[in-house]
């Protein structure tokens, strides 16, 4: 098996000057320590993991690409093809990833207790995804699980997260959901839970990132219902409130989906507090959200709001969270003005108790 370079034998590496071993595999903060590059595994079929070919031209600036790819109808069928795939080096990459990503979601205070759960899709029919009952911030890579798109877990020695099929409910109908995360991050799940509209048209790095933020009715955690509520929704949206529940997002990759994770309850933290001010709310106009929206679309990211008139892009200015109106008043010809006999009964009396105990 190749050797898995992690981030300690990365920067003891360039501290030797020297180079990692041929065919071995860099996990991704050891690809950030050596400064990215082409060692990004890409598994095809049920073979050993390969490594690009250095390109012999100076490599120019890029951008790094955690993107999984497989070869479609390559999956793995037999359980001794299942078991190798389920442990080769490139699939070990993506279960460090996924530990990675759950420490930030923990440390950030995202999840609580075991909750939470993230998966990524590495087959036609095939995904890794968390283990029930166990706290985000302190998983291992052999905690990892194997599931095809309906929930059977192929490999792995824990169980399966109960909420899998929540994000294969999305990932079956928006084939550029490659990575889902679930969490509970407190800003945005007290909008899912107050059963407030989240205002859009405020900042532009929400209107690129997260596009239009999708609401899906509450269905139980685990059923199938909930899988097709949130399914139908996350289709088109890559962030979604669940009603009483928390958020679900997704991205091409396990990292981007955390990111919007991050986007949506600072995005929620800032309208909370801004709205609290009491000066108002400024949007940008439906001219400029369509800008973003075309810069979103340039970005490889789908928005259903492309096909929109300027004057659809922006929701209603009405937003006031905690704000009770009171009731109209009644027009001054209806109102009475003539005292009511009872209360002024009651105030006097009130009045000569008052003064009796003043002379007393």
């Amino acid at each position: 098996m190749p050797k898995v370079i992690t981030a300690r034998e990365a920067e003891e590496l360039l501290r030797k000057g020297e180079q990692p071993p041929a065919g071995s595999i860099l996990t991704p903060s050891a690809r950030d320590v050596l400064g990215g590059g082409s060692l990004q595994p890409s598994f095809k079929g049920t073979g050993a993991a390969k490594t690009a070919a250095p390109s012999k031209k100076a490599a120019g600036p890029s951008i790094p690409d955690y993107e999984f790819r497989w070869t479609p109808g390559s999956d793995p069928k037999t359980p001794a093809e299942i078991e190798k795939f389920f442990n080769s080096p490139a699939i070990h990459v993506l279960k460090e990833r996924i530990c990675e990503m759950g420490r930030r979601l923990w440390q950030r205070e995202y999840t609580d207790g075991n909750g939470g759960n993230i998966t990524i899709r590495v087959g036609d029919n095939l995904a890794l995804c968390t283990p029930t009952l166990i706290c985000k911030g302190f998983m291992k890579p052999e905690d990892m699980c194997l599931v095809d798109l309906d929930g059977n877990q192929l490999a792995g020695t824990r169980v399966r997260t109960s909420e899998a099929k929540t994000h294969f409910g999305i990932m079956k109908r928006q084939p550029a959901a490659k990575a889902c995360v679930h969490a509970h991050p407190p800003h945005a799940t007290a909008f899912a839970i107050a059963n407030v509209d989240i205002p859009s048209c405020l900042i532009p790095e929400a209107e690129v990132f997260l596009g239009k933020i999708g609401v899906a009715e509450y269905k139980t955690p685990g059923t199938q219902a909930n899988s097709d509520e949130v399914g139908e929704v996350g289709k088109d949206h890559q962030a979604v409130l669940m009603q009483n529940h928390g958020v679900i997002v997704w991205g091409k990759d396990v990292e981007d989906a955390y990111w919007k994770m991050e986007n949506i309850d600072s995005y929620c933290r800032t309208v909370w507090i801004a709205a609290g001010l009491g000066g108002g709310l400024h949007r940008f106009t439906g001219g400029q959200a369509k800008e973003l929206i075309n810069l979103r679309q340039k970005l490889g990211m789908p928005d259903p709001r492309a096909g929109l008139k300027e004057c659809e892009l922006c929701d209603s200015a009405d937003f006031r969270p905690g704000v009770v109106c009171a009731t109209p008043a009644a027009p001054a010809d209806t109102v009475s003005t003539a005292p009511d006999p009872q209360i002024e009964a009651i105030v006097q009396a009130v009045t000569e108790q008052i003064l009796k105990q003043l002379k007393a």
